[in-house]
């Protein structure tokens, strides 16, 4: 099969060919038999798949496995699928309703096993399928009279939080944390996914003008912390380090990794942070300690989300890139940058993101530094549409043959 650009896309199999076989012209070979290769698949608002709800449960899968079958031909190892988008399913949960984005009607049932098919689809490609969560989003609206009546949310309201037009589980609360966590990892006691996967939703982005409205929580459980911040970073570290030892706990060989905004912290907020001036800085703002995550080996890879261009003055992907290298070199945690492809072409981007060359640029420059041990491109969309062939030539200049995910 040929893609964009006459790029030759033949499926020759995960069989951990080498990338020597064929090489770009002009670039030394890169001796590597293993290579995450990944792509992130949204479902949530309907961003990638399905295309839209309400589609019958035949055309939902064949859409799925077309998403599938584009991995394959960009030579990509892994599929990121979004299956809890919004505290609900994409399989038949007993702990939340089915997904909206599925249906068009939370809570009604598709017809069909989306995750268990996206499992068994994506191993007979030769592709691993990791599952994505989102721990604390409720809802896309504030109003939970919009939400299925048995929703967890609307019989225990006194766990959910109204911010910034959206609802959330408060974090505080652990009653919430086992209860997010059952929900979760019900789907890695069901299936064979390959890793468990966060994104970069933990306490949610700040607003201008408003207050997350945890105080009540904070005077319950914050005795001891010096502040909320501090009570609030703790809140989520038992999160992620409780995740961890239950997703071993279940199944010793899946992963856990969690995919973080690019900025741990600025170094003019800390000496240690990122050579960047960035407006949201995940310690700060989301509370996520994303560099101790790292340090404690409670997740099994990291990928930020390096999703500005080499060159870009309040974060510089060449500036960030280095200094996530340093953050895993010697704590056994892989690291795979997250790739902005939806960016690549987009009008309202900056001219760096209408040429075609920026995103293998950004490999070119990984593949000297030696923790990195792959990418990940938002999203399949952009996978399959590519625009301005900004997927193909990336997968001219790097991808030669097909290889096996890490692991």
């Amino acid at each position: 099969m040929t893609g964009a650009a006459g790029v030759t896309l033949a499926a020759t199999g995960a069989t951990g060919a080498t990338a020597t076989d064929a090489v770009a012209p002009g670039r030394p070979a890169v001796h590597r038999r293993r290579e995450f290769r990944g792509m992130w698949m949204a479902t949530v608002a309907n961003r990638d798949w399905p295309s839209r709800a309400g589609l019958t449960a035949e055309r939902q899968r064949a859409e799925l496995l077309g998403h599938l079958d584009t991995a394959v031909e960009r030579r990509l190892n892994t599929v990121v699928l979004q299956v809890r988008p919004t505290a609900d399913a994409l399989w038949p949960s007993p702990y939340e309703p089915w997904a909206e984005c599925l249906t068009g009607t939370q809570g009604r049932d598709p017809g069909w096993d989306p995750l268990g098919t996206a499992v068994d689809e994506a191993h007979a490609r030769g592709l691993e399928l990791h599952a994505w969560f989102n721990p604390y989003r409720v809802a896309n609206h504030t109003d939970p009279r919009r939400l299925v009546a048995d929703h967890p949310a609307r019989l225990r309201p006194e766990w959910v939080l109204p911010y910034g037009g959206r609802l959330y589980y408060d974090p505080g609360l652990p009653e919430v944390r086992d209860f997010v966590q059952d929900a979760m990892l019900d789907a890695l006691c069901r299936y064979d996914v390959d890793a468990v996967h966060w994104d970069d939703y933990f306490y949610p982005y700040p607003v201008a003008g408003q207050s997350f409205a945890d105080d009540a929580t904070y005077r319950r459980y914050g005795g001891g912390f010096p502040d909320k911040a501090s009570w609030r970073r703790h809140n989520i570290d038992l999160l992620v380090a409780g995740t961890a030892a239950r997703i071993k706990a279940i199944r010793a060989d899946a992963a856990f990794g969690i995919s973080p905004f690019g900025v741990w912290r600025n170094v003019d907020t800390d000496p240690e942070g990122s050579d960047t001036r960035a407006g949201v800085q995940t310690y700060d703002d989301l509370y996520a300690d994303t560099r101790k995550w790292v340090r404690e080996g409670w997740i099994d890879h990291v990928v930020p989300q390096l999703y500005w261009n080499i060159g870009l003055p309040a974060a510089d992907y060449a500036k960030l890139l280095p200094w996530w290298d340093a953050v895993v070199r010697g704590t056994g945690v892989e690291l795979y940058i997250g790739e902005a492809l939806y960016k690549a072409g987009a009008p309202a981007q900056p001219a760096a993101w209408q040429d075609p060359q920026e995103l293998s640029r950004h490999l070119a420059l990984a593949a000297a530094h030696p923790s990195v041990g792959g990418h990940c491109f938002f999203s399949a969309k952009e996978v399959a549409a590519d625009p301005i062939g900004a997927m193909a030539t990336v997968v001219a200049d790097h991808y030669p043959t097909r290889v096996r995910p890490p692991g």
